[in-house]
This record gives C-alpha cells, structure tokens and sequence, in this order.
C-alpha cells in the first residue's frame, strides 16, 4: 500500500512542479519574448488531469502518462536548441516529465485489477 501512495505523490508532486515549470518559464524566468509569452498558455492541458491525479482515479495515471510525452519531446527539443537559462529550464521539464511517466504508469500497472 505503501508503494502505491508514494507512486501517487511522487506523479502528482511532479505534475504540479512541471504546471509552475510552464508557466514561470514562459512568463517570468526566460520568456521568449520580453514581458512573457503566449507559450504560457502550454501549461492548461497539464492541468486537465491534475483533478484524477490527486483522486488517484487509475484512468487519469493511464491517459496523462501519454500527454505527458508531449512535454518530454518539447523538453529534448528545447535542450538541444536553446542556450542560457532556457536550456536549463528544459533539462527540468525532461526530467520531470520522466518522474511523471514513470510514476504514472507504475501506479497504474500496480493499481490494475487482478486476472
């Protein structure tokens, strides 16, 4: 039982930090032009499944673990591109979009319903 709340915490914590990631990133912290971005805006489909997330609702862990690919793919693609505090800021976004996935989908396979 242990195990299952920590995956639980452990993939909410890191959809919350990756949420403030986004929108610090693009409005405050290196925005792509000055005074912030529209790319804020790339934090709202996180915050779709953050209300199954906290519930543990197993379905939320199932489909959030693929939209959270979309996260992990502009992270490696911003790393590579970027420089300076953006690079930076996208190596946090990969590693947290990898926290989330990984405890995503092993709360779900742990939640899964015996055969």
């Amino acid at each position: 039982m242990a195990v299952k709340e920590n995956l639980r915490a452990a993939t909410a914590l890191a959809l919350v930090l990756l949420i403030a990631l986004c929108v610090l990133w693009e409005l405050w912290l290196a925005p792509l032009r000055p005074g912030g971005s529209f790319l804020a805006l790339k934090a709202l489909p996180l915050a779709l499944p953050l209300p199954g997330i906290l519930r543990g609702r197993r379905y939320t862990y199932q489909w959030s673990s693929m939209l959270i690919l979309a996260y992990l793919a502009e992270g490696v693609t911003r790393t590579w591109s970027e420089r300076g505090a953006s690079q930076l800021l996208a190596l946090a976004e990969i590693v947290l979009s990898v926290v989330f996935f990984a405890a995503a989908v092993s709360f779900a396979r742990r939640t899964r319903a015996a055969a």
